[in-house]
């Protein structure tokens, strides 16, 4: 199709006279349209003449202190703009704030006991704790300096240590299966499974197919913590605490899901789940989840970074640690803090072994806390 070009009319303007306004006698006939003025006595004509020659000076003043509030305004927010520029990207030392290292106690989420046994829940006179997790409770199993080992020195009780030292909080497969993800069976979910339904057949059978196909793959200390768990009658379980590091921060593993809370494949969503199982199966028994404790990230290069700005999966490690304050919440657990409140970015140095290791010295840091968890009370109304 043919284009078309557009067809212009030519809009023939009549001519337009131009009125000077000051001809004379036009000038007359605009002067004699004019209202008249009252009459006034010649005081009063020079007073108003000399309002209308001479400003008002508080006006003048206004002006001025308007100025001045709008360039202090400028001022400011240009020094602002500077200095985030300057603070972008840095690492925020929390004992530069005034409280230090108790800053960050509001993220505790301690629940006291529900009765007046208090750490006794059943009432039998030993207070019996069930630990799970990773390397925190695993490193050095056999030793007095275990921190399982170090929370049954402080607290007197007894500490069942269900730990693996190889496992995640997260799944990576939603079924428990040897030909899947046979080392998911370490994980808090497949173990919270173990004992709560210890009496379903066809789930001890798959653990044991599971085993049987690691074969030397198994780990040791997996093996030995499915075997404490059967060994236990959980009606006389008082406490279970789990700690897991950022072994799932640093492999990038999913860390929570709004649609599914209970998602064992997430980092939150697995602890949840494994807690709705013992709170349904178990009622009477106190949770205490134990963040994990600050680890550095790694870089291409194996440098030690900030995990506070170096991503593997979703977020950053502090996020792990808040979501999963959110999960703890939402169960009515207690959770301690110890990504801020215990080991955090400005005293790791002190506490780690490499990026993610505790030491003795932090191990001990880490039980205090668990106690301070365990050893709430309700505060008093008054």
């Amino acid at each position: 199709m043919k284009n078309k070009k557009a067809q212009h009319r030519t809009i023939d303007l009549p001519e337009i006279e131009i009125i000077d306004l000051d001809k004379e006698p036009l000038r007359r006939l605009k002067e004699t349209s004019r209202p008249k003025a009252a009459p006034a006595d010649k005081g009063e004509q020079e007073a108003h003449g000399q309002e209308a020659d001479q400003p008002s000076k508080g006006s003048g003043r206004i002006w001025i202190y308007l100025h001045i509030l709008f360039a202090v305004l400028i001022v400011g927010m240009l020094g602002m703009i500077a200095w985030r520029i300057a603070h972008f990207g840095t690492t925020v030392d929390i004992n530069d704030y005034e409280g230090g290292d108790n800053l960050a106690d509001v993220m505790d989420h301690f629940v006291p006991a529900a009765d007046s046994n208090g750490q006794d829940a059943n009432g039998d006179g030993i207070l019996t704790i069930v630990a799970f997790g990773n390397a925190p409770f695993a490193d050095d199993r056999g030793s007095q300096d275990n921190l399982a080992n170090i929370i049954a020195d402080l607290s007197g009780g007894v500490v069942y240590n269900c730990s693996v030292g190889r496992s995640f909080l997260a799944a990576e497969g939603y079924t428990l299966r040897h030909d899947v993800v046979p080392m998911d069976a370490f994980n808090f979910y497949w173990l919270t499974t173990a004992f709560c339904m210890k009496d379903n057949m066809d789930l001890r059978n798959n653990f044991q197919t599971i085993f049987t196909s690691l074969g030397p793959d198994a780990p040791e200390d997996g093996l030995e913590a499915y075997n404490t768990l059967m060994s236990i009658d959980f009606n006389t379980v008082d406490v279970i605490t789990l700690m897991y590091d950022a072994s799932d921060y640093l492999t990038g593993h999913a860390m929570y899901n709004d649609q599914n809370s209970t998602d064992i494949n997430q980092f939150t969503g697995n602890m949840e789940a494994g807690i709705e199982l013992i709170q349904e199966t178990y009622p009477h028994i106190r949770i205490i989840v134990l963040s994990p404790t600050y680890a550095y990230a790694v870089d291409e290069d194996g440098n030690y970074v900030s995990s506070e700005s170096y991503r593997y999966g979703q977020d950053v490690l502090s996020t792990y640690v808040i979501k999963q304050l959110d999960s703890c919440y939402a169960r009515n657990v207690s959770f301690v803090d110890n990504l801020y409140g215990t080991i955090h970015e400005g005293n790791a140095p002190e506490y780690l072994t490499d990026n993610i290791h505790i030491n003795v010295a932090g191990r001990r840091l880490v039980a205090e806390r668990f106690l301070e968890a365990l050893n709430y009370q309700q505060p008093s109304a008054e």
